[in-house]
C-alpha cells in the first residue's frame, strides 16, 4: 500500500526581506500541493535572506507579526501612549514589560562569566534572544504588531537591531524639571508607603530624593543616560523621540506621527475616552496611582512642588531641543 511522503518543510517570510523576495517566497509555497505539505515545521530562519523575524509564518491566515518598542524618560507618557495604541485592535502595547530584564539576564548568563559559554555561538545567542520575544508574546497574543515596553530598551539598540532589523522605538521625553516634579509628587502622594523610587527610605529631604533620582543608576538618571546613548550613537534612525507637551496638546497630530514612523495605516484614536486601568500593579509596588490614565486627553497646567534651584537645576537637560546637537537627525516631535 502506497502511502503520501510526509514533508518537513522549514519556510518564513522575515520581514527584513526586500517585497520582490517576499513574493518570490510565498509563490514557492503556493506551488506546494495539500497532499504533499501534510506538516510544515516552522524555523526561525527566512530561507531567502537568512535573517530571524518575530513570528510571522507563510501560510495563509497566519499573523505577520512586527515588534517595536516604546521606551524614554519616566513620568513622559509612556503609559499614556501604550493606552492609546491599545485602542487599535491591531495592536498590543503596555505599560512596561519584563523582556528586557530577561534580555538582561540571558546575555549575561550566555557571557563568559560562564564557563560554558565556550559552546554558545553568536547565531545561538541571537536564537535565544528571539525566542525570548516568540515565547513571551506566543500563539495567544493575536495582534499583529507588538509595542514592548521598557526605559532599558534605549540602552539596547545595537542588540535589537541585530534581532530585528526593522524594528521602531518611540522614545518617550519630557521637560526634565516637570519629571522630577511629577516623581517627587507621586512619592509625596504616598507618604505612609515608602517608595521603591527611593529604595524605600524613610529619612531623605526632598534634596535628597532628586539626588537619588538623578544619579546614573536613578530612575531618571540610568534612563537620561540610556536616551543619549540612543539618541546620539550609530543606531539612532530606528528611534523617533515624542515629547509628552505635543501628546497632550496635539494628540492626533502625535499619533499620526507615531503611525507614520512605524508604517502602520492611520487608525481614528478616541482622545475623549481613553480607558486603562493597572492600578493591581501600582498597589503591589506601594504606588498606588501610579501610571493613572485620564479619560481625556489635554494639557493640564499646575504649580511645582520642587524649590526653584531644583527646578532651575533641569532646566536646560532638554538636549533634544536644541536642533544643533541632532548630528543623527532624529525625528523629535
Amino acid at each position: 500500500m502506497a502511502f503520501a511522503p510526509f514533508f518537513f518543510v522549514t519556510i518564513i517570510l522575515c520581514l527584513g526581506c526586500a517585497p520582490r523576495q517576499r513574493q518570490v517566497q510565498r509563490e514557492a509555497l503556493s506551488a506546494l500541493t495539500l497532499t504533499a505539505l501534510q506538516r510544515v515545521v516552522f524555523d526561525a530562519r527566512c530561507i531567502m535572506c537568512n535573517e530571524g523575524c518575530f513570528a510571522s509564518s507563510a501560510l495563509e491566515g497566519e499573523v505577520m507579526r512586527s515588534i517595536h518598542f516604546i521606551s524614554g524618560l519616566p513620568r513622559s507618557g509612556s503609559t499614556l501612549l501604550a493606552a492609546l495604541l491599545r485602542q487599535n485592535p491591531r495592536f498590543h502595547a503596555h505599560m512596561s514589560s519584563p523582556l528586557a530584564g530577561m534580555v538582561d539576564a540571558m546575555l549575561g548568563e550566555m557571557s563568559d562569566r560562564n564557563e560554558l559559554s565556550t559552546f554558545i555561538t553568536n547565531e545561538q545567542r541571537r536564537r535565544v534572544l528571539r525566542g525570548l520575544f516568540d515565547g513571551y508574546y506566543g500563539q495567544e497574543m493575536t495582534a499583529s504588531v507588538i509595542f514592548d515596553t521598557s526605559r532599558t530598551w534605549c540602552a539596547k539598540l545595537p542588540v535589537l537591531s541585530g534581532l530585528f532589523p526593522d524594528y521602531r522605538i518611540i522614545a518617550c521625553v519630557r521637560h526634565v524639571s516637570w519629571i522630577v516634579d511629577s516623581l517627587e509628587r507621586a512619592v509625596q502622594k504616598n507618604t505612609l508607603r515608602p517608595s521603591f523610587m527611593v529604595n524605600f527610605d524613610t529619612r531623605g529631604t526632598i534634596y535628597n530624593r532628586v539626588e537619588g533620582f538623578a544619579t546614573g543608576e536613578g530612575i531618571l538618571g540610568y534612563s537620561y543616560n540610556a536616551l543619549k546613548d540612543a539618541f546620539f550613537g550609530e543606531h539612532a534612525p530606528h528611534l523617533m523621540l515624542l515629547q509628552y507637551e505635543t501628546l497632550v496638546r496635539d494628540p492626533a497630530m502625535a499619533m499620526a506621527a507615531v503611525y507614520d514612523f512605524v508604517g502602520e495605516p492611520a487608525f481614528n484614536h478616541d482622545f475623549d475616552n481613553v480607558h486603562f486601568d493597572v492600578g493591581a500593579f501600582d498597589d503591589r509596588t506601594g504606588m498606588p496611582g501610579l501610571h493613572a490614565v485620564a479619560a481625556k486627553v489635554q494639557a493640564r497646567g499646575r504649580e511645582t512642588v520642587l524649590p526653584p534651584d531644583i527646578f532651575r537645576r533641569f532646566e536646560n537637560d532638554a538636549f533634544w531641543r536644541h536642533a544643533p546637537s541632532n548630528i543623527r537627525g532624529v525625528r523629535v516631535v
